[in-house]
């Protein structure tokens, strides 16, 4: 079973990186066979219909980027606190952007290809609202979670445009904000 399992996890985070460089509406089943490394046959036993394999890319991008968010984070808790921490973050969402998600976030462009399908969005909420709270946990004012989500999430809606800029801005707008 443990076999079966490792096999199912190499598959969707291969599905990740496929989906992440050529979109959702362009790979065709037989590219992402392809980009997996595994026959048809076993890329279906594991995820039946291309939705399954977006749902699968998703969810393993969602606890890479929670992963990703939490590394460093014990130095992180002790030393910094509140602005600072979101800073920190922001920083680490620029890093992300540039490495994993240059074009965009991989969640809004699934909801955009499949605006209909109720599992994706299920999905992409979950790992939204988890980014959300994780924000309010850091800045230790969960009153202003999804303030500072908004930021996050403007940051990697206008990171394809501005790049770093986006970060600075928001650092910017953050501090304004805690301030006033």
């Amino acid at each position: 079973m443990l076999k079966h399992n490792t096999l199912k996890q190499a598959i969707a985070a291969d599905l990740e990186q496929a989906f992440s460089q050529m979109g959702f509406a362009n790979p065709s089943v037989a590219q992402l066979k392809d980009a997996c490394n595994v026959s048809l046959r076993t890329l279906y036993k594991h995820y039946p219909s291309k939705e399954a394999m977006v749902i699968a890319a998703l969810e393993h991008r969602h606890v890479r980027y929670l992963e990703f968010l939490s590394q460093d984070s014990g130095s992180q808790d002790i030393h910094q606190q509140g602005v600072e921490a979101l800073q920190a973050t922001f920083s680490k969402l620029a890093h992300w952007m540039s490495t994993n998600a240059p074009h965009g976030c991989m969640s809004t462009s699934a909801v955009a290809a499949f605006p209909d399908h109720n599992e994706i969005n299920q999905v992409v909420m979950k790992h939204k609202l988890e980014v959300r709270d994780r924000l309010g946990q850091l800045s230790q004012r969960a009153d202003l979670a999804t303030q500072f989500f908004l930021l996050h999430e403007g940051i990697a809606a206008a990171w394809p445009v501005l790049g770093q800029t986006a970060v600075v801005e928001a650092n910017h707008a953050l501090t304004i904000f805690m301030e006033s």
